[in-house]
């Protein structure tokens, strides 16, 4: 016996029940789009101050989920737990290019349309991210200065200062190797996690030893070869930020009271894994 094909008017119904999302979850709900489509409240009168907000929040949605995934890095570096990490790690180098090509799009707003809204942003700034400032601290670019910033909230003082008291991405690394038995001094493996890194030629020495044997010493150069690009994605992040500042402000002050460029510059020239880009050249 066969099954009669369904008619033009059975296929029309039975789409129309798919269709009915009334007592489902959508989308929508999953995601909380109302709320995220909704957080977007310009000031000014002007059509590009919408570009500036979304490119913040965004950024800021990425940043989220890098501290996400360097939070549960380091977590697995702890525990010997390298291929997660590596996954982990490989997925913040990923964010990090997103954020670099999120500058291009900013980058579109020329020096009139951004003075046009500047005077409402009074003195809000990227400067005062707390994401931002957890993340530069999970790397190692610690500055009890930067704490001072996120006093007026208790609650983001708390995560902030949880990032900087915390040992940073590179200090679990190298508690790791010297864990395998590698030459990292007692004083890069325990000190006070909120003083800033300083290089260490014995921890080159650790690592180059590393990199003389890979197939020995496998995982903890893929380690290491994952922290150069994280380190590299980073460079070029803020970099474009750079050049983006300069392109719309010019050499004018942050609105957050920073010197702007200048500041920039200066972040420029901040090494987070100085061991492991100082071994190329002695290798």
């Amino acid at each position: 016996m066969t099954t009669p094909d369904p008619t033009p008017e059975s296929i029309v119904h039975a789409e129309q029940a798919r269709l009915d999302y009334r007592d489902a979850m959508t989308y929508g709900d999953y995601l909380q789009l109302d709320a995220i489509l909704n957080a977007q409240k310009p000031r000014s009168p002007d059509h590009n101050e919408m570009l500036f907000i979304i490119q913040h929040q965004t950024s800021e949605l990425w940043m989220k989920l890098m501290l996400h995934e360097l939070g549960a890095a380091k977590t697995a570096i702890a525990t010997d737990r390298l291929p997660e990490a590596f996954k982990m790690l490989a997925r913040v180098s990923r964010i990090m290019e997103q954020l670099v090509h999120a500058w291009d799009v900013l980058a579109t707003m020329t020096p009139p349309e951004y003075s046009a809204i500047r005077p409402y942003l009074a003195q809000s700034s990227g400067f005062q991210s707390y994401q931002y400032r957890c993340i530069e601290f999970s790397l190692g670019n610690k500055n009890a200065a930067m704490l001072r910033p996120h006093e007026h909230r208790p609650d983001l003082l708390a995560q902030v200062q949880a990032a900087y008291e915390a040992p940073s991405l590179y200090d679990e690394s190298l508690r790791l190797l010297a864990r395998r038995g590698l030459p990292v001094p007692a004083s890069h493996c325990e000190r006070d996690w909120t003083r800033p890194y300083e290089a260490s030629d014995a921890v080159e020495a650790a690592w180059l030893q590393v990199y003389r044997d890979p197939s020995h010493h496998w995982d903890l150069y893929q380690l290491g070869e994952e922290l150069t690009d994280l380190e590299d994605a980073f460079r070029l992040w803020r970099f474009r930020h750079l050049t983006t500042v300069e392109r719309v402000i010019g050499f004018k002050r942050g609105t957050g009271g920073t010197s702007g460029v200048g500041y920039l510059r200066k972040m420029l020239d901040v090494v987070l894994f100085p061991e492991i880009w100082k071994l190329r050249t002695d290798l």
